[in-house]
């Protein structure tokens, strides 16, 4: 039981240790990010995959067979 209590503390310890760092390191990994006109035309061009199914519809009869 012991143990258990000391993984315990281990564990809050360690995820109190990783929040700090989380904040401290947070303004540091800013990134600037800006879309040309070759990007939003690259975006634009890029065509949209379909798919078409051609299976018919079960009736109500063949669901209830199912259940």
């Amino acid at each position: 039981m012991h143990a258990l209590k000391n993984m315990e503390i281990t564990f809050v310890a360690a995820a109190i240790i990783a929040i700090g760092a989380s904040f401290a390191s947070a303004g540091a990994n800013t990134v600037e990010v800006s879309a040309n006109s070759t990007v939003i035309a690259q975006a634009a061009d890029s065509t949209m995959p379909v798919v078409t199914v051609s299976a018919r519809r079960l009736s109500a009869a063949e669901k209830a067979a199912f259940i």
